[in-house]
């Protein structure tokens, strides 16, 4: 169900002119991902495809026209220069919607999530260890240099995504996030096995329906305290680079920036049907 969730932000990463073509093909991709992990056929597959188009049926209907409310506050905020208050804001907005994307994935995905066989559990046991040696490849190999770097590098071609090419101290000032804040991908990597068991065993038991649509909405429930003390630094880190940036854009990259925002607000209301 965290790949709906997945989906949804790269869709939010991915250049506005992308919105209306990738959200049109959400239940292909869905739909790919799910028997990727759960190895499903016949009729499993057919109720698999009805319960996406259900999800995101309620996603366009109910979703959509949320996150073009919030866009749309968030370009007010971002247009008179941030506080931080409109970084709280921003996330204490975002999170909700989340969980509420997941716990509806979830209630839909249970009943058939409950009848899974042996083997087909087996095979998602598979998969996600595969994930698991992925992500290690991709995160935690290097130095911890190396791994500050490449964060470093991400979050630079974020926000050029999103204000342009960023001057030469407002990279430094990227990189200076990136050695002060924790790292944190060992730590995820390690509550990701957590979850996966705690969602394998509930499998086993043909407990999805009774648990999972609050196992999902409340993921971070149960995590290590080192990891929520670590994901609460990094964020007092973030927001402390995000204020600082936000004071050096020029004219021209908060335009940008800007019409970004109003573009994704005004696909996610076309897509929702509303006006």
């Amino acid at each position: 169900m965290k790949g709906v969730c997945t989906f949804f932000i790269v869709l939010l990463l991915s250049g506005c002119s992308t919105v209306r073509l990738v959200y049109d093909n959400a239940d292909t991709y869905i739909h790919w991902r799910a028997t990727h992990y759960l190895d499903l056929d016949g009729e499993m597959a057919d109720e698999l495809d009805e319960r996406i188009a259900a999800f995101m049926a309620w996603h366009r209907a109910q979703a959509l026209p949320k996150y073009a409310l919030l866009l749309e506050d968030a370009g007010r905020r971002f247009e008179k220069h941030l506080t931080p208050a409109d970084l709280v804001w921003g996330y204490d907005s975002i999170m909700p919607q989340v969980k509420e994307s997941l716990r509806m994935a979830a209630v839909q995905g249970a009943p058939l999530l409950d009848r899974l066989s042996p083997a087909q559990i087996a095979n998602l046991e598979r998969r996600l260890a595969e994930d698991n040696r992925r992500f290690a490849r991709e995160n935690l190999k290097g130095s911890e240099r190396e791994q500050r770097k490449r964060r470093t590098e991400r979050n630079v071609e974020r926000l050029e995504d999103w204000v342009g090419r960023l001057t030469k101290a407002q990279v430094e000032r990227v990189a200076q996030y990136s050695e002060r804040a924790p790292l944190l991908d060992a730590l995820r990597d390690r509550d990701h096995k957590r979850l996966q068991a705690e969602f394998l065993a509930m499998l086993r038991a043909h407990e999805a329906k009774k648990r999972l649509p609050d196992f999902a909405a409340n993921y971070d429930r149960g995590r290590e305290p080192a990891y929520s003390a670590a994901i609460e630094a990094s964020r007092k880190e973030f927001y402390a680079m995000a204020l600082d940036i936000d004071r050096t854009l020029t004219e021209q990259q908060r335009q940008r920036a800007l019409a970004e925002l109003r573009r994704y607000a005004g696909d996610f209301r076309s897509l929702s049907g509303r006006r």
